[in-house]
């Protein structure tokens, strides 16, 4: 569980930086860039976060008309009901991203949002009113 005094100071952070950077899963288009990032292997243990088998083979659909497009998870103010997560595709890493892969899946997190996924498994279901990529935490 995230402390509620680290909540409350990232706050205004995550306010600011979800108004600089709104993207739609739909409607994320940029050119690629080649940009520096740590890479964090499946097998790291609790502080990775990790893809399910349906994440993969969603991600991998998604991919093939789109070349290079990686799934991008942040961390946004939901309101009164503390935060939401949001999934966009993307194309490039930003110097402060992390990024996971895992059978040519890519999955790209900024710093701040990942202290809070690291250990949750990313999936994709299927319902009968929507389809989602969630986090699912072990906690």
């Amino acid at each position: 569980m995230v402390p509620r005094f680290l909540i409350q100071r990232l706050t205004p952070y995550l306010g600011a930086h979800i108004r600089k950077n709104q993207r739609l899963l739909s409607s994320s288009v940029s050119a690629y860039q080649e940009a520096s990032s740590s890479l964090i292997t499946p097998s790291a243990g609790i502080d990775t976060i990790h893809m399910s088998d349906n994440c993969i083979r969603r991600m991998k659909e998604l991919q093939e008309p789109m070349e290079e497009k990686m799934l991008r998870l942040s961390v946004e103010n939901g309101g009164c009901s503390g935060f939401q997560y949001v999934f966009n595709l993307d194309d490039k890493t930003n110097p402060d991203d992390r990024v996971c892969e895992k059978e040519g899946v890519k999955l790209v997190v900024d710093n701040i949002s990942y202290d809070f996924v690291k250990g949750a498994t990313i999936d994709y279901v299927e319902e009968l009113i929507r389809s989602a990529f969630i986090p699912k935490s072990e906690n």
